[in-house]
């Protein structure tokens, strides 16, 4: 098993500096691939990037959550959602999504489709390919 990524990931990279195995990378091209992305064959299972991001949208891939109860003014990022957002990383970087919805209060989202894209990634994506490297 596996963390997984979710789409409220709005490309903080403080889990990535945490990782002890380096197996998070931003996903490229970001207009195909909007979050970070672990590799689920270099994954420990440690946890070290959960407590890291500011989203909280990292979870053990049996605990990501099929309702998902929005706080309200969450972000979810995804392929096909035309919403803007503007932001800095966890290094003061500018960080800018063209696809992304703002969650209401109460809004329930299912995230286990989130669960598919971290595998993708590395074995169709461009992350497979930088594995190759």
């Amino acid at each position: 098993m596996t963390h997984i990524i979710t789409s409220l990931c709005l490309r903080d990279s403080g889990c990535v500096e945490v990782c002890p195995v380096e197996c998070i990378v931003p996903g490229k091209p970001i207009e195909e691939w909007p979050w970070y992305y672990i590799d689920p064959d270099t994954c420990i299972d440690c946890g070290a990037c959960i407590p890291e991001c500011p989203y909280e949208a990292i979870f053990p891939e049996d605990e990501v959550p099929s309702a998902y109860t929005a706080k309200g003014g969450e972000y979810i990022s995804k392929v096909g959602l035309t919403g803007h957002y503007e932001g800095v990383n966890h290094h003061g970087e500018p960080v800018v999504l063209d696809c992304v919805r703002q969650l209401e209060p109460g809004e329930v989202v299912d995230l286990t489709p989130d669960i598919q894209p971290n595998y993708d990634y590395f074995s169709k994506g461009p992350g497979y390919k930088a594995l190759e490297m």
